[in-house]
């Protein structure tokens, strides 16, 4: 062959690699407005999980690799779990005679080799909702995650899905249809620490009065409080009235007539009625009070107050 020949089949060659680098770009941007539009129609979970999770390229899919969602090194909170949890939640809203959907779109992106559901015209309907319940490492960058699908009516069904995550954990793959398996086992309740029954009394009217101004609103939560205790009453106010109706403690200081020595501290388990236009709801609340100027305060929450600048 001349060298002409040579150079002009070169010159030819250059600007089709070029094209071609250039669809392929085009491609993928395309592909990933198409998956976070899907998430946006998917609703409020998939979306939450997507902006956790920041993604930022799909690949496109051959035949020896599963798409993989990429996502930011530090914002996925859910893990495998989480990926899971959206993917179930598309795959049984999606249909394989509708593979144009937003549902069944955004299921293969996440799993372009798992087959879409068929369901019949009068099958079940959607599931109301879609929650992972456990996860387990089946090995090096392989998961098992449990999902819990939940219809009308509350009937569950629980199903398995194969994810597998690369070696930094911010990437993840469906890599297989999921299976419907028996839920996870209802786990032996431990003995309770709170073994004390507190009678009525100073330390019973303290909580009473402090439950009513965190949960109506009556009155300041600050007054309740020890010193460099910090507690924001939740708001607005859920609740129209509420009356205590068991306290359980851990220590025995807890059911004594008169308030102990200043420093005492209380652990303490106590159910509330809570009420408001709806109906009356049983409450639980795990305290610990300490004893100060002969009454009781409230030293912490357990349930996500902050005290004195740290998260409890």
């Amino acid at each position: 062959m001349s060298p002409g020949l040579q150079a002009s089949q070169s010159e030819a060659a250059a600007p089709t690699a070029a094209g071609a680098r250039l669809e392929a770009m085009r491609r993928r941007v395309r592909i990933s407005r198409v998956a976070v539009w899907t998430v946006i129609a998917a609703g409020p979970i998939a979306l939450c999980v997507a902006v956790a999770s920041t993604p930022t390229t799909v690949q496109a899919a051959t035949s020896d690799k599963p798409t993989a969602m990429r996502t930011a090194a530090a914002g996925n909170p859910g893990g495998p779990g989480g990926y899971a949890q959206v993917f179930l939640g598309a795959w049984l809203r999606s249909s394989a005679g509708d593979e144009t959907s937003a549902q069944a779109r955004l299921a293969h992106s996440m799993a372009p080799d798992v087959d879409l559901p068929e369901p019949a015209a009068d099958a079940q309907s959607a599931p109301q909702s879609v929650t992972a319940v456990r996860s387990a490492q089946r090995g090096t960058g392989a998961w098992s995650v449990t999902v819990a699908a939940q219809y009308a009516g509350g009937s569950v069904r629980y199903y398995a899905v194969p994810v597998a995550a690369d070696q930094s954990g911010t990437s993840f793959a469906v890599t297989g249809a999921p299976g419907v398996v028996a839920g996870p086992a209802r786990a032996e309740v431990p003995v309770s620490p709170y073994g004390v029954s507190v009678p009525d009394g100073d330390l019973s009217s303290a909580l009473g009065e402090f439950l009513a101004a965190y949960l109506t609103g009556s009155g300041e939560v600050d007054r309740y409080l020890a010193p460099g205790v910090s507690l924001t009453a939740v708001a607005p106010a859920p609740y129209t009235g509420v009356s205590v109706e068991q306290v359980l403690a851990v220590e025995e200081a807890a059911a004594a007539e008169k308030v102990p020595a200043d420093g005492t501290k209380v652990r303490v388990l106590v159910r509330v009625e809570a009420r408001d236009a709806g109906g009356r709801w049983p409450l639980a609340y795990e305290l610990t009070l300490k004893a100060r100027s002969v009454r009781w305060e409230v030293a912490a929450l357990e349930s996500g107050t902050v005290q004195g600048g740290g998260a409890r």
